[in-house]
């Protein structure tokens, strides 16, 4: 087992609470009700809350001082210090979620988010339907998946109806599309050096069958959940610039870029936990071990106990519960390194816990 402290954590485990913070935080948002047709009104069943995102662009910041020094917005974020002892401090130039072609977050267009045959959703679901046994699992979750004769290519940029399994739609000439660009450009300054500046840009991403599922456990009192990700971009970059941005190093590149994470799952949930000493707790407590005589000695499930090697076959065999990372083709500056796969990575036991370094 070990303990990782904050500034330990990969670079995108440490933006994944920026990003969930600005994703919460309230967003003027302009809408209309829009009429449905019969067929669309059909498909709707009344449970849940759909979320469709119409025209959305989001763009936030921190603005270059004024002759007087003032500074309209400021993205900041403090309080964390290095292995050292030295102060951290994290400034987002510019953090968007905005229309496909926006050039790196230089020209920002509008993209929708959800479609609405196929809603983002907040819902409260039957666990029994999901493998979760007598719970009700609060549910959010992207548009779903869909079969591969009525969905679109989840990478290419022109895909038309028929040629995947995404729901959302590339942008056209005439329609805006549901894959929007995300990027941040940051500054991380440690202790005095400021040197540190960090753009990362996702074009025309689509997030299609990710959720957020919760429930509670009363055995141990705890938070339990299951977190899938799936993230899917024609172009994954990330360069280091100067911080005028006048020179930038060598751009790691990624084309096809294909995450799929899975982080618990039925048989072995991940838990959300907060210790005495106030500091966050995720685990994915390892699956317990068979007991002797559960499983035969040639491991046929004739001379085995039917459920036990029911069990294990399930945890072991589901490609729900594996993960996988693909990139079509990956290089830096004008190094090419070719493909790269992960596939079907099973996370058997799981444990992060935050630590104040400053006590």
């Amino acid at each position: 087992m070990k303990w990782l402290s904050f500034s330990q954590l990969p670079v995108f485990a440490r933006l994944l609470p920026v990003m969930a913070a600005v994703l919460a935080a309230p967003l003027p948002v302009e809408a209309e009700l829009q009429g449905l047709s019969e067929t669309e009104m059909s498909s709707i069943d009344g449970a849940g809350i759909g979320l469709v995102l119409e025209n959305f662009k989001f763009s936030h910041g921190t603005d270059e001082p004024d002759a007087s020094g003032e500074q309209a917005r400021i993205f900041r974020i403090g309080g964390i210090k290095s292995t050292d002892g030295r102060d951290v401090d994290i400034t987002v130039n510019h953090l968007y979620i905005a229309g496909a072609n926006s050039n790196y977050g230089e020209t920002l267009g509008p993209v929708n988010l959800g479609r609405l045959l196929n809603p983002w959703k907040i819902d409260v679901v039957d666990g029994n339907d999901i493998g979760i046994a007598n719970k009700a699992v609060l549910e959010f979750a992207a548009s779903a998946m869909v079969n591969s004769d009525q969905g679109y290519d989840c990478m290419d940029s022109g895909a038309g109806p028929g040629s995947g399994t995404c729901s959302s739609r590339p942008a056209s000439a005439g329609y805006i599309g549901e894959r929007a660009d995300i990027g941040m450009q940051m500054n991380v300054a440690v202790g005095d050096d400021r040197s540190a500046n960090i753009n990362i840009h996702a074009k025309s991403a689509v997030i299609d069958g990710s959720y957020l599922r919760l429930w509670g456990d009363k055995d141990r009192r705890q938070m339990v959940g299951q977190f899938k990700l799936n993230f899917y971009s024609p172009e994954l970059s990330i360069n280091a610039c100067a911080q005028d941005g006048s020179t930038c190093g060598s751009r790691i590149l990624m084309s096809n870029f294909a995450l799929e994470l899975a982080i618990g799952n039925q048989l072995q949930p991940v838990f959300f936990d907060v210790d005495g000493s106030g500091n966050f707790v995720v685990e994915v407590a390892a699956i317990r071990r068979p007991q002797p005589g559960e499983i035969g000695a040639d491991g046929l499930r004739g001379s085995s106990d039917a459920d036990a090697w029911d069990f294990y076959e399930s945890y072991y065999t589901n490609p729900e519960f594996r993960s996988n990372l693909k990139i079509g083709n990956f290089s830096v500056g004008d190094r090419d390194f070719g493909s790269a796969r992960v596939q079907g990575m099973l996370i058997q036991h799981l444990n992060i816990k935050t630590r104040d370094l400053s006590q």
